[in-house]
């Protein structure tokens, strides 16, 4: 794992996926299940957030009670919102973020996508927290599968979905 100055500091990716590693279609998730937004929120209020422009965009809005990094290639790009940071590389964006949360008294930089944000950070990532979706699910933006024999199991919680496919909370802690 990359060094960094401040161990303390846990970079935790917050995700839904399906089965088949769906996790985005048309620019936003391919379900709806309520009990993950919630999940979400109590996860990653307080904290800074790093996502790329394109979820950001497709959020609409930075989220309350949350330091939003936008990680975009685009130089040009900006966003007027005073809780609201740009980077234009995933490693500027963990170094501001882990900043921000030691400035901020919490020991968590949140990881909430896309793609190849996940992606990108991966290195950086400490802790998974997964929605698993039971099903398989159509969609055009995919998680990479995480190597396994480099995270374990701490904790799961099963969900009965009377409205749609069942979902299990998962945390996944990096060996």
């Amino acid at each position: 794992m990359p060094a960094n100055n401040n161990d303390r500091i846990e970079r935790v990716a917050v995700v839904a996926a399906a089965k088949n590693g769906a996790i985005g279609k048309d620019g936003w998730m391919p379900w709806e299940l309520p009990e993950d937004l919630k999940r979400f929120k109590a996860l990653t209020l307080g904290k800074p957030m790093i996502m790329g422009r394109v979820t950001f965009e497709a959020i609409g809005r930075p989220l309350p009670k949350r330091v939003t990094i936008v990680v975009t290639r685009d130089k040009d790009w900006s966003f007027d919102h005073e809780n609201v940071r740009v980077c234009h590389d995933v490693e500027s964006a963990i170094k501001l973020g882990d900043k921000i949360a030691a400035t901020d008294g919490v020991n968590e930089v949140i990881i909430a996508g896309g793609a190849q944000i996940y992606k990108l950070a991966l290195p950086f990532t400490t802790r998974f927290e997964v929605t698993e979706v039971h099903a398989e699910i159509d969609g055009d933006t995919f998680l990479d599968p995480l190597p396994s024999d480099q995270w374990t199991e701490s904790a799961r919680q099963k969900i009965a979905n009377p409205d749609g496919p069942d979902y299990s909370f998962v945390t996944l802690d990096r060996r």
